[in-house]
């Protein structure tokens, strides 16, 4: 008769930073209780045109919905919550998390025009919730966002700890430290696994403070006499709290630009922080303002082409401007594939003579996730058996595995997306097999696989163009002079327009075929697309995207 374990997979996060999602296993082999811990997004670059999320693909939670028992969110931020209202239809089971990322939820649900509170459970901080054999502890964190949570997962067979996102901020300035106590309590009551952050294996020394920024970010503002910028992650609440402060402290009013900015302060006004802070103004009164009294907090500090940051550097915002002799602060760091679009805009700011400040050259921004020796009082706590590092690129999970050998853990196991490992009863954690795995990608308003001919379409006509013949073929069968058209084919003069060469090659086949045979007809096409195709190429070094359309007339 076979035995009770528990099992762990990522389907997402591990071997990457983003598009989280991690399923725990209870049971006898067969007959095993699933729940999912986060269902995250990834942001698409431009190797993916069109393409604007990617998500884990969930075709294996799907297969086994009937034995899942919910979905636990350790924090709002959507690397770990933005793929739940994509996903959720196909699952419907119960979601469950702490009131800031549940107000957050609901809005996303309702922009899907679906009403998920009677399948959301709010859970209260530090607080616990049972599912199954899963008996499941909310650890209060800190972090860069509100309410992020550890989670100690208990089972019949031992206990994990999943750690979230994290860091130590002994002076978090909105929301509660770090509960050391808390995590004493579940190392000394022993831990046979923890899942842990990996963001920062390479960084020594510790995170920092959102305190310590917010005293950089007010003598750096305390000196600047023209108009104010300051773009940041909207979802960093402490960050938020700390311009308003450094606004009020330097006479200045605040008017928040960009929507995700209006949503997460409302929702962190709705969940009682933000208390005692001075009220936005609307960005019609605040260019009215002398540029001295104003500063403006934005989205958009990546770089994104739609953010507000973008649209006011370009000039096409219709109510926020810049000019020469202003200050633009980027308080926040740059998302690794975010370097060339984020450069181009800074870039830009600077040509119109407008100064930039951003952690580069000075102190404006603070990590939320551990640095070294955030790590080593993490494992000085909890005394885990085994480290199983995920949140993190292979090379950050490779030196993470190194550094938990370093601080003398029994075992470290270096995993990637897909693979079940068996934790429990097992003295020495394991693969044992691995679960498919991969992207889904939101194209549009649907969700497509990573392989979908859309996807396969638009990359090559991205690269190669689009090429259209329409042949006209009257009643008697015979074939008139056909309609070419393209785009983003280039043009060579040097060596005649290659549409000439295209009509001759068309009438040329069109000879040797009869249209009134369907096979013939096929032939005929396929054989003036590849020929066609062939001349293009010879002529311009591009291979397009070509279609062919037969009109009888």
């Amino acid at each position: 008769m076979s035995k009770e374990e528990l099992l762990f997979c990522p389907l997402g996060g591990s071997g990457e930073i983003g598009a989280n999602m991690n399923l725990y296993a209870y049971g006898k082999e067969n007959d095993h209780k699933w729940i999912i811990v986060d269902m995250g997004v990834s942001f698409a670059d431009d190797s993916i045109p069109g393409v604007d999320l990617i998500m884990p693909d969930p075709g294996f939670i799907i297969e086994k919905k009937n034995d899942l028992l919910g979905i636990v969110l350790t924090h709002a931020h959507e690397d770990h919550i933005g793929a739940v209202s994509h996903i959720w239809p196909k699952l419907k089971c119960k979601i469950y998390a702490t009131p800031f990322t549940a107000t957050l939820l609901i809005e996303k649900f309702k922009e899907k025009k679906i009403d998920i509170v009677s399948h959301l459970e709010i859970v209260a901080l530090n607080s616990k919730i049972k599912l199954g054999h899963f008996e499941i502890d909310f650890v209060t964190l800190t972090h860069s966002i509100l309410e992020p949570n550890g989670l100690c997962i208990k089972t019949p067979l031992g206990t994990i700890l999943h750690t979230g996102d994290w860091k130590i901020d002994p002076n978090p300035l909105i929301g509660g430290t770090i509960d050391e106590t808390k995590l004493k309590k579940i190392g000394e009551s022993g831990v046979s696994a923890m899942i842990c952050d990996s963001t920062n294996i390479f960084s020594p020394g510790r995170a920092g403070s959102e305190s310590d920024v917010r005293d950089s970010l007010l003598r750096i503002m305390e000196l600047k006499t023209n108009r104010l910028l300051v773009t940041s992650f909207a979802s960093n609440v402490a960050r938020m709290e700390s311009i308003f402060y450094c606004a009020k402290k330097t006479g200045r009013n605040i008017c928040l630009v960009g929507r995700s900015m209006q949503r997460i302060y409302k929702a962190a006004k709705k969940c009682g922080y933000l208390k005692g802070l001075i009220d936005p103004i609307e960005p019609r009164e605040a260019k009215k303002i002398e540029k001295n009294k104003i500063l403006y907090l934005a989205t958009g500090s990546q770089g994104e082409p739609m953010g507000a940051m973008t649209r006011i550097v370009n000039g096409v915002h219709p109510e926020v401007f810049l000019e020469s002799g202003d200050c633009v602060i980027f308080s926040s760091k740059i998302i690794p594939g975010n370097e060339k679009k984020l450069y181009q805009l800074q870039n830009l700011i600077v040509k119109n003579k407008i100064e930039i400040i951003t952690e580069e050259n000075a102190f404006v921004h603070v990590s939320g996730h551990p640095n070294r020796d955030d790590l080593k009082d993490m494992y000085k706590w909890v005394k885990p058996k085994c480290v199983i590092p995920v949140h993190g690129e292979h090379r950050h999970m490779v030196e993470h595995v190194s550094f938990a050998k370093e601080m003398q853990v029994p075992k470290a196991l270096l995993i990637e997306n897909g693979d079940i490992i068996k934790i429990l009863p097992n003295t020495n954690p394991e693969i044992i097999d691995k679960a498919p795995s991969g992207r889904v990608y939101l194209d549009g308003s649907i969700n497509v696989e990573s392989d979908s001919q859309s996807i396969k379409d638009r990359k090559n006509l991205s690269m190669n163009g689009y090429l259209e013949i329409t042949l006209i073929v009257s009643n008697n069968g015979k074939i008139k002079k056909p309609i070419i058209s393209f785009k983003g084919i280039p043009e060579n003069n040097d060596h005649g327009p290659f549409i000439f060469d295209i009509e001759d090659e068309i009438l040329n086949i069109c000879r040797t075929f009869s249209m009134d045979n369907k096979n013939q007809q096929n032939n005929l096409i396929e054989t003036i697309k590849q020929n066609c195709r062939k001349i293009v190429r010879e002529k311009t070094g591009k291979k397009p995207f070509t279609n062919i359309n037969i009109a009888r007339v």
